[in-house]
């Protein structure tokens, strides 16, 4: 993903900003000791963009890429509506514990903006649903000149949404977090509807890093610069999910972009190793052995 990219990341400031205050009220609402549900993926499977993932002979990329990973971020869907066969054919080849995340349809949130979109999204929708008890939360992601003056349209949707289908929302356009009023109103709306603020942890758009949690999940969108600090990056991700456990985060979904993508599969296994030692968990770590050679 180009996204915020930039020519030279040494220069940049990537500390994580504080979080915003009401974070920790949001997270402590049900402090049950349950140990949160962590999803981490990539945002695409194919061979061509993850070179040197696949070991020889492998025929089937899903089929591998579900024994290493328990998430995919489905930036496919944004570009198609693909029919429920299709859905019901990937749902078949990973594992029960894996769990796609895809993208709405460009047609619902950058050609029609939100407007008049209520029989795309039920198209959508009910293609989708065939991955039944294996989809996980879809998500919206706006164009970067959609601006507060169109608000009216995200609440009409947020509306119209199922509530039963968990969805997060990326906004890219920076009045959204830089006004302060519109910015309070939009928390407003995403928590009130339980709707997960999704955070971009991208070079070029550190303006994006709001910290602002509107449920108890963190939807984050990590976009590595293929450079070194791309690791310790990860390691201040690590501990500050730690941190937002402590205070009651119940999921992850952790989704890793490099710049040039076939790098993510490997920045991944870093980041899936840093996080099992911190929060005790046990997700498998991407081709543990080989990518231990080049830690």
């Amino acid at each position: 993903m180009k996204f915020g990219s930039v020519d030279n990341a040494g220069i940049i400031d990537f500390k994580l900003p504080t979080d915003h205050k009401a974070t920790a009220r949001v997270l402590g609402r049900d402090k049950r000791p349950d140990a949160p549900e962590i999803y981490v993926g990539c945002a695409k499977w194919n061979r061509a963009d993850l070179k040197g993932f696949y070991p020889r002979g492998t025929k089937d990329e899903l089929v591998y890429y579900g024994t290493q990973f328990n998430a995919i971020e489905m930036n496919a869907t944004f570009y198609r509506i693909f029919p429920p066969e299709q859905f019901t054919t990937w749902y078949r080849k990973v594992p029960d514990n894996f769990k796609f995340f895809p993208k709405l349809n460009q047609e619902i949130s950058h050609w029609k903006r939100l407007k008049d979109v209520d029989a795309v999204v039920k198209h959508y929708l009910y293609n989708v649903a065939n991955l039944k008890e294996k989809l996980g939360t879809v998500f919206l992601q706006m164009h970067a000149n959609f601006s507060p003056k169109d608000f009216d349209r995200v609440v009409a949707f947020i509306a119209q949404w199922p509530k039963e289908i968990p969805l997060a929302i990326e906004f890219r356009h920076t009045d959204w977090f830089n006004d302060a009023m519109v910015a309070e109103e939009l928390y407003e709306v995403l928590e009130t509807n339980n709707i997960a603020n999704v955070i971009v942890d991208t070079a070029g758009r550190r303006d994006l890093m709001h910290m602002r949690l509107t449920n108890t999940t963190a939807f984050v969108r990590y976009v590595g610069a293929n450079h070194d600090t791309d690791y310790t990056r990860l390691d201040d991700w690590v501990a500050r999910l730690k941190l937002w456990k402590t205070q009651g985060l119940k999921t992850i979904n952790f989704f890793i972009h490099q710049n040039i993508e076939e790098a993510s599969p490997l920045l991944s296994a870093y980041f899936i190793e840093k996080l099992n030692a911190a929060l005790g968990c046990q997700l498998t770590i991407p081709n543990e052995v080989k990518q231990k050679t080049l830690f």
